[in-house]
């Protein structure tokens, strides 16, 4: 299977190409999070505004590797496992996360993406920062 786009623009730590990705109504979610951080996010723009306002200033991250692709028997799915290095904004702490994520494609855009992260790492990695201060939305 081809690498599709919305990891290569991910790489490049390039929100406007991977919101560029999704549908207009698309949802993010993540069910496995630490406190203070929502379980998702829906639509195209609020998406864009949580990436760029709310968690660019949380997390950076430089480097996605080992990336695997895993087609499924429905054909508008597609599980992607990756791991994830990068930094946390407030502490300079590094992250190191390992990531499944379940992406349902649509006439060529996303429509939802499961984001499986361990939460615990996320959370180790957070546990100076204060929750009020992250100012992250309740969706």
């Amino acid at each position: 299977m081809t690498r599709p786009a919305s990891t290569s623009a991910a790489d490049a730590q390039d929100t406007e190409g991977f919101v560029s990705l999704l549908a207009p109504d698309c949802r993010i979610e993540w069910p496995y999070r630490p406190a203070g951080l929502p379980a998702g996010v829906q639509g195209r723009e609020r998406i864009r505004e949580f990436l760029t306002g709310q968690a660019n200033g949380l997390v950076t991250f430089d480097e996605y590797r080992n990336t695997t692709i895993h087609e499924t028997i429905d054909p508008e799915v597609v599980i992607v496992e990756y791991e994830a290095h990068g930094t946390v904004v407030p502490t300079g702490a590094p992250l190191h996360q390992t990531i499944i994520a379940v992406l349902r494609i649509r006439d060529g855009l996303v429509v939802s993406y499961r984001d499986y992260l361990n939460p615990l790492v996320l959370a180790e990695a957070l546990a100076g920062v204060d929750s009020d201060a992250m100012g992250v939305p309740q969706c």
